[in-house]
């Protein structure tokens, strides 16, 4: 739990910390991690050396383009009070370090089936 939290202080200190002209990449350790800012925003992509790096920031703008739409203009407080939701829609998008889907309307068809199976069970109980 403490090294995770290092990680998580380490991390965003780094990006944080980085002016907005300069690219979205930072060398850290073994790994690339990938950002991009979205008003208030940052989402950050942690990846292989190897991996491309465009191809991470448009799967960051995919994911932000799949919760704008889910939570009609996305917002802080959506992802916190939302977060099991955020995190379904990005296990639907992306499973196993693979993009498994980028069509945002199978993406959110998928999320919103799961809710009414959800709320059918809610009143079952």
């Amino acid at each position: 739990q403490n090294e995770r939290k290092k990680t998580i202080r380490e991390v965003s200190s780094r990006v944080l910390g980085r002016p907005d002209r300069l690219c979205n990449f930072i060398d850290w350790r073994d790994y690339t991690l990938v950002y991009k800012r979205y008003a208030s925003l940052y989402f950050i992509f942690c990846v292989d050396k190897h991996s491309n790096e465009l191809i991470m920031l448009e799967t960051i703008h995919k994911y932000v383009l799949a919760l704008d739409r889910y939570y009609e203009n996305v917002c802080e407080l959506d992802i916190i009070y939302g977060f099991d939701q955020a995190f379904y829609i990005l296990d639907e998008f992306i499973m196993a370090g693979e993009i498994q889907e980028t069509s945002t309307r199978l993406i959110l068809k998928h999320v919103y089936d799961q809710n009414v199976l959800e709320k059918s069970q809610e009143k079952k109980s």
